[in-house]
């Protein structure tokens, strides 16, 4: 029985829109997941494109706070590669979640200050400096879940400034946005890892928290328990340890961990 044309021709669409989800499904399932704090979101967008030729596979990247991280993976999310906290990944290396012998400490960023682009620069070179433009500061936020908290409440309690500063204290518990909220004239200051400061477009950056007041996250990377291409996602850890972002690192208001 001979074929219309136009069963001919519907057979050859059916025939090759599955051919397209099915390649389609095989990229897909050729991605690498990697959960990325916030404090390397810059630094990762950046080197993207390199990491993926270097390992030989595309990136399927979630940026947010470590906190949230560690509250999807205990609830069962997987991955193959994690960016965070060295503090958390000795809790998921503990955990049996991350891989014992894959860590690799990546960068370490201290806690800046940053300000709406164009306004005025006041002075925090110096602790009592830094404690005045506080107390004049009309509106501070920072991120309440976010690495730099702990240092930046540890600041404020070492200036003797916690009741004064309480008012005009905005706890943002949303991931990655208190400098854009600088930016966008929801608060006039923002106290945060430099590296989250430096990127935004609208925030101006005043200097890091100076002298002893200051503190450092050092993030770190490591293979999931569950990964699904492992040699794939030591290949990215191995880059991200490699001297090659070092120069990307210091650009976006990092340093190489210490050690490196």
């Amino acid at each position: 029985m001979k074929m219309r044309p136009t069963t001919t021709v519907v057979a050859v669409l059916t025939f090759g829109c599955a051919a397209l989800l099915a390649a389609g499904n095989d990229a897909k399932s050729g991605e690498i997941r990697m959960l990325c704090s916030n404090g390397m979101k810059a630094v990762v967008e950046e080197v993207r494109p390199q990491m993926e030729r270097a390992i030989g596979h595309p990136l399927s990247i979630e940026f947010s706070s470590t906190a949230s991280f560690k509250e999807k993976i205990d609830a069962g999310a997987t991955f193959d590669v994690a960016i965070l906290t060295s503090d958390m990944m000795d809790t998921l290396t503990k955990e049996h979640k991350i891989v014992a012998g894959t860590r690799a400490d990546v960068a370490r960023t201290g806690v800046g200050i940053g300000v709406r682009a164009g306004a005025p620069k006041p002075d925090i070179s110096t602790p009592d400096k830094l404690k005045q433009t506080l107390l004049k500061t009309k509106s501070i936020t920072y991120t309440k879940n976010g690495a730099s908290a702990v240092f930046v409440t540890r600041m404020i309690d070492r200036l003797g400034i916690a009741a004064e500063l309480k008012p005009k204290l905005i706890a943002d518990t949303r991931a990655g946005h208190v400098s854009q909220a600088v930016a966008e004239g929801q608060a006039d200051m923002v106290l945060t890892l430099i590296s989250e400061i430096l990127p935004v477009h609208g925030v101006q950056y005043l200097g890091p928290l100076p002298g002893d007041l200051q503190g450092y996250t050092v993030l770190t990377a490591g293979v999931g328990a569950q990964a699904k291409d492992a040699e794939a996602a030591k290949a990215a850890v191995k880059f991200l340890a490699g001297p090659s972002i070092a120069p990307i690192l210091k650009a976006k208001g990092m340093e190489p961990a210490p050690g490196k």
